[in-house]
């Protein structure tokens, strides 16, 4: 079946045909790093990493590129606020970002290109719009004239008089039109700057997706993703400035996901309901935090709780139950199920494609025999791989944050207990002291074992074959 995509630039769901039969190219925007990631920048990682996945089921050849934009005046503003070189602020919040996305099971991009790698395509391009009388030259600066451009807002659907509105905001008295938007800016000696035919400067932020979508895919490319706030100006400036460029179509299909909203609210340190990916991953795994981005449909807003999140791992509790009910069953490697690839077919359907996955756990915790097990098994890891999700094994994952929370408080009729969770080798030796108690018949032993364990967070689970599995509880 063909995959159907909703194309922003012409408001409708489309079959999708790459350019090239047999290789598809997609661009997602990246972070600008002098931050931490928080879970808006998180969405479309994980809802461009579906795609990607799907795409690769589907086609021979998938290149998907994802920027890293590490020259721009709030990395500028935060080096200088911190007090430390540029390069140190960007190589940190850098790597940090790509921790925090490996955490959500977000594979790495083909291609992850900096905006300080290709000054000179930047240029290039700038040089173009100027020699074709599509950008101009003022008070050191380098700016694209809208006006030039008959069809300039159709992304956007925006009309001329909101353009103008929009940019009344501040206009420089350099701008010929107060829609102009600057491709290249002048740098101060304390700023970072490269040499040009315009003088020392460094580039506007539009034009650097401009010239790296270009290195790596060409000047017409398939797929270009981001989220629904980039669409204006971002994206509609992107397709201005190569379009004008080189007179021929940018991209072929738009794509963009939802706000996230916290709490029903807009995020906001204010609030108190701005999150980082790096703070609810010291609360919950990677995984409840993807699922939980995954709940909703990608072009829908997404109310992003904590209760949300709860329910998350306890979904996925309910997957890895039957996985590792199924632990004696051997699985083999299988195409993911039809109807979880028909989910995502439709326009990354993803609630409904999550909702199959609970179906085929369903089948597998009625199955009885081998093959109908493992038939089942197979076809849930498949589906869950397929969604970045059910990556561990079942131990890993009921073992999970042991480390992290050594205490557990509890409080009962006015008492306030601190518990001390055990570690990992003091309740595997617990465990063996309750085997041997079952196995001498002592069962008062080995259900105050149990009882202890349970009190302290830790609860068992007995399997026909003998083995005695554990978790933490919530």
């Amino acid at each position: 079946m063909p995959i159907y995509l909703h194309n922003t630039l012409t408001r409708r769901k489309e079959a999708f045909q790459p350019l090239k039969p047999d290789h598809v190219g997609i661009y997602v925007c990246g972070p600008t790093v002098y931050d931490f990631a928080h879970i808006g920048n998180a969405r479309p990682v994980v809802v461009f990493d579906v795609l990607y996945r799907l795409l690769k089921l589907q086609f021979k050849s998938v290149t998907y590129v994802r920027n890293i934009t590490d020259i721009e005046d709030k990395i500028i503003a935060a080096a200088t606020k911190n007090g430390e070189p540029i390069s140190a602020l960007t190589a940190r919040t850098e790597r940090a970002y790509r921790e925090d996305m490996t955490a959500l099971n977000a594979l790495p991009p083909d291609h992850e290109p900096r905006a300080t790698e290709h000054i000179e395509g930047m240029q290039r391009l700038i040089g173009a719009l100027i020699e074709k009388g599509h950008a101009y030259v003022a008070d050191g600066h380098v700016l694209f004239s809208v006006p030039s451009m008959q069809n300039y807002g159709r992304l956007s659907g925006h009309s001329r008089e909101e353009l103008v509105a929009g940019a009344r905001v501040e206009v420089a008295p350099y701008k010929k039109d107060p829609a102009d938007f600057v491709l290249w800016k002048p740098s101060t000696p304390e700023q970072p700057g490269w040499d040009s035919p315009w003088g020392r400067g460094r580039p506007g932020w539009h034009i650097e997706c401009s010239a790296m979508s270009e290195a790596y895919l060409g000047q017409t490319f398939d797929i270009h993703g981001g989220g629904l706030d980039l669409i204006f100006p971002h994206h509609e400036n992107e397709i201005a400035q190569s379009e004008c460029a080189h007179g021929k179509p940018f991209v072929r299909t738009w794509m963009h996901n939802g706000f996230v909203v916290v709490e029903g609210e807009k995020m906001s340190k204010s609030l108190g309901n701005f999150f980082t990916v790096r703070e609810l991953l010291a609360e919950a795994p990677g995984e409840a935090i993807r699922l939980t981005l995954l709940s909703a449909h990608y072009r829908q807003p997404l109310d992003f709780t904590r209760d949300g999140l709860r329910q998350s791992r306890h979904a996925l509790d309910r997957l890895y139950t039957a996985l590792r009910h199924a632990a004696d069953v051997p699985a083999a490697e299988a195409a993911p199920p039809f109807d979880v690839v028909a989910a995502l077919e439709d326009d990354l359907n993803t609630p409904m494609a999550i909702s199959h996955l609970h179906e085929i756990a369903t089948r597998l915790n009625k199955a009885t025999g081998s093959p109908e097990r493992a038939e089942a098994k197979s076809a849930l890891l498949a589906g869950g791989r397929l969604l970045g999700l059910l990556q561990q094994d079942s131990a890993t994952w009921f073992h999970r944050t042991i480390h992290v929370q050594p205490a557990v408080i509890k409080v009962t009729a006015g008492d306030v207990k601190v518990l001390i969770t055990p570690g990992e080798d003091e309740i595997k030796r617990r465990i063996a002291d309750r085997t041997e108690a079952r196995k001498a018949r002592n069962y008062s032993e080995a259900d105050r074992i149990r009882d202890e364990l349970a009190a302290q967070g830790i609860l068992l689970e007995d399997f026909p074959d003998g083995r005695t599995e554990w978790k933490r509880g919530d």
